[in-house]
């Protein structure tokens, strides 16, 4: 495989580089730094190619257990998430509610979000964190009211989002999710960025979510009620996507809060969410800690 792009940090400084299948990281920040000083810099330089060509070459700086993996995208302008996207989740709500005609949104902000390996912070006002797998995508090119027919080349990498959710903050007030869907460090972003190179990267690939080695998400992209290219240019209708702005396309059925009863995650449990040809995004749970 081609290496992938990480950002990562060791001890106070926060770099970037290739990582292979071995877990072997070259750093990219001390040859790219003065040019591109984060990965959000090296998409807006159109510069993805070059960096992983350089790194494939290169040997190796650290191993992945010496380093603490961050969200590969740093300070994004936009994050922008879709719910209900896959058949049976709309089902799960159960409110004798059609299948929506439209996609249902919400944005997050990039502190909601820690990296691979990191633990997802339940928050000590509430019990209810939840997972939710799914895939996203990292937006390359600028664009506003793109066609659909010319959306994928607007993409520049694929990555994994644990859209982790506090469930009774989803529902604090009457109209919106942003205080549920934004507790700090409540999801995860990453490990990595894969290189995109074209449809079958995404169209059809099989996305999984296991919480203690138990499956509880297994569904396919192409079973998604709005597919990524309808994504990119309904999004892009009201604003305009730059590079660096993630798409988090949605997730299927089997969240936590959709058992009987109810299961939320706690302490000691490790979530794994793995999409074919994009990795495993893995995080354990921690209660915050107040200061």
């Amino acid at each position: 495989m081609e290496p992938y792009l990480i950002t990562y940090s060791q001890g106070a400084d926060t770099r970037y580089g290739c990582i292979d299948a071995n877990g072997n990281i070259a750093d990219l920040t001390i040859r790219f730094g003065a040019r591109f000083p984060t990965l959000l810099d090296v998409i807006g330089g159109n510069a993805l190619d070059e960096l992983i060509e350089v790194g494939a070459g290169l040997p190796a700086d650290f191993a992945a257990g010496d380093v603490r993996f961050e969200v590969p995208v740093q300070g994004p302008e936009k994050i922008i998430c879709v719910g209900v996207n896959y058949p049976d989740r709309n089902e799960e709500y159960k409110d004798a509610e059609a299948a929506q005609a439209r996609p249902s949104l919400f944005v997050r902000f990039p502190r909601s979000f820690c990296g691979h390996d990191v633990p997802l912070t339940r928050p000590h006002v509430s019990k209810q964190l939840d997972y939710e797998g799914e895939v996203a995508v990292v937006i390359g090119k600028s664009g506003r009211h793109i066609a659909a027919n010319e959306a994928l080349k607007h993409i520049a990498a694929v990555t994994l989002c644990n859209d982790g959710s506090v469930r009774d903050w989803i529902r604090h007030a009457k109209f919106n999710v942003t205080q549920g869907k934004n507790f700090d460090g409540s999801g995860s972003i990453g490990p990595w960025l894969v290189r995109f190179r074209d449809e079958s990267q995404i169209a059809d690939i099989h996305l999984a979510t296991r919480v203690n080695g138990e499956i509880r998400q297994d569904d396919r992209t192409s079973r998604m009620i709005f597919d990524f290219r309808y994504l990119i240019s309904y999004i892009s209708t009201f604003t305009t996507l730059v590079p660096g702005d993630i798409i988090v396309t949605g997730t299927p059925t089997g969240a936590g809060a959709r058992l009987d009863p109810p299961v939320w995650l706690e302490p000691g449990d490790v979530v794994e969410v793995e999409a074919e040809g994009i990795g495993i995004l893995r995080n354990g749970i921690a209660d915050e800690v107040m200061s």
